[in-house]
């Protein structure tokens, strides 16, 4: 699938536009991990936020100096990194890919430069990171609570 198709389908800019796609779509830098690889530890200053295009991660809280727990994870379209979007940048959970993984990279430096010249399409960029971590909130108190949420 192309790129461009890949976006479309991306919980992150799935409200945009074609001309819109191809803005973002210049910013994005594709990379490849291996099963096993660190992406983002949680704790430290994230500086990119990013879409699966292919692949698998888990995304994994570290809970103790010696214990993890995988809490979510994301795959084909979907995203993550975005404390990178989010003051104060840190991130809330380490990402490891579970297999060879695919990723579209955005430098959220580059996307927040992007949302201030542009407002219009900031405000759709940032109404879905929050879609995001309303998705990722709602997916912990799951796991928390062990119920279903109604909405």
């Amino acid at each position: 699938m192309d790129r461009l198709a890949v976006l479309k389908r991306s919980e992150l800019f799935s409200d945009l536009d074609d001309k819109e796609l191809r803005i973002v779509e210049a910013m994005m830098e594709p990379k490849q991990v291996a099963p096993g690889a660190l992406i983002c530890k949680q704790g430290k200053l994230e500086e990119n936020i990013y879409i699966v295009e292919d692949g698998a991660v888990a995304i994994v809280l570290e809970v103790g100096p010696m214990s993890q727990r995988q809490v979510q994870a994301a795959c084909n379209y979907e995203s993550f990194g975005w404390s990178a979007m989010v003051e104060p940048y840190i991130s809330t959970a380490s990402v490891k890919a579970t297999e060879k993984t695919k990723l579209l990279a955005f430098s959220a430096d580059n996307l927040k430069s992007l949302c201030k010249s542009r407002p219009d399409l900031g405000c759709k960029i940032y109404h879905a990171v929050a879609r995001v971590v309303a998705k990722r909130l709602r997916q912990a108190y799951i796991q928390l609570v062990g119920v279903t949420i109604e909405d």
